[in-house]
């Protein structure tokens, strides 16, 4: 008789019974160790043993949202703000293409100084000068208009975790000026757009049940999204989720898992949050069916600064000046760092961006 973790590598797919029933059991190692080694065999399918590293450059700590759970949220006053200009962010990309990274993340606040005309001009900067390169972002919702400019000025991919997608447990994440029908209506038009897309939630988030997860499994499966991460919450001090415990190691794992699984050709991080919570967490979630790792091409003088929770892995390996490292530690456990932008199966690195 096949077993949960068989069946969901021959079919992409469990009764909403059969997940819970898997979700309930991560604490047991046998059953994560299975699913981890099914999800290795469908990473080596699609992937071989290659590890996509992107160029992460955290923009701006600047946020108009007050979202509960992090450390930039509006009404932090402790938070050290900043932002980077065309000319940072382009050296950052200049630094990043020498240590042979072929795809760049801006990633940011919802910072209202960063318009659509100063996010054009960037991006057909950076296209111009790296027109080998992806280029990703990952600041927020916007409108389908200004998203549509994005992609027209040369971005390639764009990154916005849902979160949940339960109205409730979203509402208790969240403010209410925030709703979770916006933020899927923001990645339904990055889709519709032609966005390679991403959306994903924070494995253990307050409040957050099994049944909560399943919905957004099954979230993930009509959106069918390129890129997917996954990784647990962590309580930043000056938040009002300073007091909550962090989100499960184990299952943050046999969701990565259980994600490789479902969608066999998406691009799922090994996430820094993997990394704080853990030694080897950014070892742990490859292993467990990751194919991304992103270190940092931001100022030295500013990681620090953009702390989304507490003891943010922000130097050493998930620096670029790092890199090296982290091709060590992949290479003692079978995988390869590659300098490939690493697109999306189902998209052919020569896009209307090259």
């Amino acid at each position: 008789m096949k077993t949960l973790a068989e069946k969901l590598f021959q079919e992409r797919n469990l009764t909403d019974e059969e997940l819970l029933l898997v979700l309930r059991q991560h604490e047991n190692e046998e059953v994560r160790e299975e699913f981890a080694k099914l999800a290795r065999i469908r990473q080596k399918e699609h992937f071989e043993n290659y590890i996509y590293i992107r160029g992460l450059i955290e923009v701006s700590n600047y946020c108009k949202n007050d979202c509960y759970y992090c450390g930039i949220r509006r009404s932090n006053q402790k938070a050290k703000r900043y932002r980077l200009s065309k000319e940072d962010i382009l050296s950052c990309c200049k630094q990043g293409y020498e240590s042979g990274f072929r795809t760049f993340v801006m990633q940011g606040g919802e910072d209202g100084t960063f318009t659509d005309d100063f996010l054009v001009d960037v991006i057909q900067e950076m296209r111009a000068r790296y027109p080998d390169c992806a280029i990703t972002l990952s600041l927020g919702e916007r409108s389908k208009e200004s998203y549509q400019r994005l992609y027209d000025a040369g971005a390639n991919r764009y990154l916005l975790r849902h979160e949940s997608i339960d109205p409730t447990h979203y509402g208790k994440l969240h403010p209410s000026d925030m709703t979770i029908e916006h933020r899927k209506q923001c990645l339904y038009n990055l889709k519709e757009i032609g966005f390679q897309t991403g959306c994903g939630i924070m494995v253990g988030s307050p409040h957050q049940t099994y049944e909560h997860i399943l919905k957004d499994i099954r979230f993930m499966q009509e959106l069918k999204p390129e890129m997917i991460g996954i990784g647990p919450f962590l309580p930043h001090q000056d938040t009002p989720f300073k007091d909550e415990a962090k989100g499960s190691m184990t299952l943050t794992l046999l969701m990565l898992s259980i994600c490789r699984l479902i969608f066999c050709e998406s691009l799922i991080p090994s996430t820094t949050a993997l990394s704080t919570i853990h030694p080897q967490g950014r070892e742990m979630g490859v292993l467990a069916g990751g194919n991304v790792a992103m270190p940092n091409l931001s100022p030295v003088n500013h990681r620090k600064k953009y702390l989304l929770y507490d003891d943010k892995k922000c130097t050493d390996e998930e620096a670029a000046e790092g890199r090296k490292a982290l091709e060590k530690r992949m290479q003692a456990i079978g995988y390869e760092v590659v300098s490939s932008r690493g697109d999306f199966k189902g998209k052919s690195e020569e896009t209307k961006h090259v």
